[in-house]
Formats: structure tokens, C-alpha cells, sequence
């Protein structure tokens, strides 16, 4: 049997993320778990009996678990390294919102102790591939999660840009760019381009322009089955795209974008089995004040409460005496008391 081995990704520009890397490569290592770090990182970690691994795929081969100390830009960094192996990510927010980090700063030990016992889930996010084509012929290929984003290069200059879905044009925008996202990227780029929120587990794309000069501008919401295709028009400045905001690619005047859904997805570890909207609530401290839930309904009574089950009904039937016929008055008297007075014949002796 081979040793279990995980990688641990930091931040190492932060000194809390060298100490909180520290932590977990000791805990790792005294639970008999080999430890690996990427080449860059070691140095400044500094833990000795590490692996030291080059910046590529195969650093996350064969690892249970890639823990990434850090904010989303770390986990998406260590994305590129575990995609490709299958590797799941767990991430640990030392940023600011950290919406793809599983755990936070304060909650690092119990994560560690949670991987060492192999008690995690892990779920699939879905990720884009793109493909860049000049004149027909594919310049580049590259991938993200969260989005792949057009955007003008010139800052004084507006992009033109011809939207298309699933082989049809759509519309033509003059704009700052064009944001293709994943559910995950919901919460990123298209977020602040005015895009909507979509669950993580909803399987679809989304098409969000950014300050667009149009009528219809408007963000949209296409299946994970089509092809969004973005062309930069011949005499529009040249564009660059983006894609997780780490990879680029130059675009000149007639460059085409086609973004579909990715072939392999992005495995993220789950401690917790916390629904999105708490999640959201959380990161984006959204008020709920005077919140009263759902009002607790009582079970329904059964057939025994009711005295409506299996014999009692007959009985029931037989106790219960007839309705009151009613008097000369067109009243209805109430039944007869032990005596063999009625509540009316107390009211009339009254009156007399």
C-alpha cells in the first residue's frame, strides 16, 4: 500500500499563510502523512522532510487532497495543478470573501484533523474551455472555472464584438467586454457585471456584457450544451482575453472565442454540507433580520387521536344522542342536564 501524501499550497506573500503552512506540514507529517510543496514555496515556508515538486500537474498526482491556504486567486492557482490529476482542492480563506474556501483561518486545525481522518465529501464544480481561432485556424486552447472574459486592451477606445450562441449571431455590442461564467464564476467578474447569482449544483452558462452602448445588454443564461462564440470585429481595437484572471491570451482585430463546457471538472473537498444560501449570507453578510422561517405545522392527528380508527366509530355513533328538535320559538334546545331541566326551562322559569 502507498503512502498517503497530500500537497499544501500557500500564499506565501502573507506571513499568516507561512505560519498556517507550517502548522498543517506538522500535523500532516506527525499523522504519518507525506507532505509536498511546490518549488518557490518550500524556501519560504520552510519545513524540512517536505517534497519539494515543480510547478505543474503532476505536483497534485496521486495527493488525496490539495490543501490551499489562501484566498480564491491561491485556489485558483492550485486549480491548474490539480484539475488535470483529479485532485480535490480544500481551501482555507486567509483573503478577504473567499467564497471557494471550504474553511477559515480560525477553523484550520480541525480541517487538518478532517483530512488526516479522510472525513470530507468532495462535489464537482463545472468548468469552460475556450479556443481562440484566427482565420478558422486555432491559435489557442486554455480552460477556468470561474470565467473567460473579452475585454478591450485600450482603455480609451470602445471594443466592438459580435455575440454568438450555438452557431446563430445574437447581437453586436460596442462594450468594455464580454463575461462567459460558469455557476462558480457567478459570485466573481460577472458579479460585479451585473450578472445573476446561480447555484453551484444548476448546470448552465452565462453570457454577461460589460457596459455595454446597446438596448439589449442584458446578462443571459444559456445551457451548458451550447457554444458561446465571441468575435472581435476587423476594425475594433485589439482585445485581450482573460481567463480566472491568471491566463491571457492576445486577441487581434478578427480573433474568434468559442467557450463550451469543460471536459474535466474542478473537484472541491466539502467539510460541510452547508446549503449556498447560508454561504452567501455569510460572505456577502446580506442582512436577515426579522427572518421567522417556515411556521412549524403539527402532525396531522391520527386515527386513534380522532377516535375515527377501526371499531370506535360504531361506538361513537351509538353515545352520541340526536339533535335537538327545535321549540315553538324556533329555538333550538340544548341537551337535558342530569336533573331533566334544560338551560331553557332555567330562562323561562326566570321570566315568569
Amino acid at each position: 500500500m502507498s503512502k498517503r501524501s497530500v500537497l499544501v499550497v500557500a500564499h506565501t506573500g502573507r506571513p499568516e499563510a507561512v505560519r498556517s503552512a507550517q502548522l498543517v506540514i506538522t500535523r500532516l507529517s506527525e499523522a504519518g502523512i507525506a507532505v509536498r510543496v511546490l518549488d518557490g514555496e518550500a524556501e519560504d515556508i520552510g519545513c524540512v522532510g517536505v517534497q519539494v515538486m515543480p510547478r505543474a500537474a503532476a505536483a497534485a498526482e496521486d495527493a488525496e487532497v490539495v490543501i490551499v491556504l489562501g484566498g480564491d486567486g491561491t485556489l485558483l492557482r492550485a486549480a491548474d495543478l490539480a484539475r488535470e490529476a483529479g485532485t480535490p482542492l480544500l481551501g482555507v480563506n486567509l483573503g478577504h470573501v473567499g467564497f471557494l474556501a471550504e474553511a477559515e483561518r480560525e477553523d484550520l486545525t480541525n480541517t487538518v484533523d478532517r483530512v488526516v481522518a479522510r472525513r470530507y465529501d468532495v462535489e464537482e464544480r463545472m468548468t469552460i474551455d475556450v479556443v481562440v481561432r484566427r482565420n478558422g485556424t486555432v491559435t489557442d486552447t486554455t480552460w477556468a472555472l470561474n470565467e473567460a472574459t473579452v475585454e478591450k486592451a485600450e482603455r480609451e477606445r470602445m471594443l466592438e464584438v459580435v455575440t454568438e450562441i450555438d452557431g446563430r449571431p445574437l447581437s453586436h455590442w460596442g462594450c468594455d467586454g464580454v463575461v462567459c461564467a460558469t455557476p462558480t464564476g457567478s459570485t466573481a467578474y460577472a458579479f460585479s457585471a451585473g450578472g445573476p447569482v446561480v447555484w453551484p449544483e444548476v448546470e448552465a452558462m452565462l453570457v454577461v456584457p460589460i457596459s455595454a452602448h446597446a438596448l439589449f445588454a442584458r446578462p443571459l443564461v444559456v445551457s451548458p450544451r451550447s457554444v458561446v462564440a465571441v468575435e472581435v470585429l476587423p476594425d475594433t481595437p485589439r482585445a485581450v482575453l482573460w481567463c480566472d484572471g491568471r491566463r491571457t491570451v492576445g486577441l487581434p482585430p478578427g480573433a474568434r472565442v468559442e467557450v463550451r463546457r469543460g471536459a474535466a471538472p474542478v473537484r472541491l473537498a466539502r467539510l460541510h454540507r452547508t446549503p449556498f444560501t447560508n454561504r452567501l449570507v455569510t460572505k456577502f453578510g446580506l442582512p436577515v433580520t426579522g427572518w421567522r422561517g417556515r411556521p412549524h405545522q403539527p402532525p396531522a392527528p391520527s386515527e386513534a387521536d380522532t377516535g375515527t380508527g377501526a371499531g370506535m366509530g360504531t361506538e361513537l355513533t351509538r353515545m352520541r344522542a340526536p339533535a335537538p328538535a327545535p321549540d315553538a320559538r324556533g329555538r333550538t334546545a340544548p341537551p337535558a342536564s342530569d336533573t331533566g331541566r334544560t338551560t331553557h326551562d332555567t330562562d323561562e322559569g326566570a321570566e315568569k
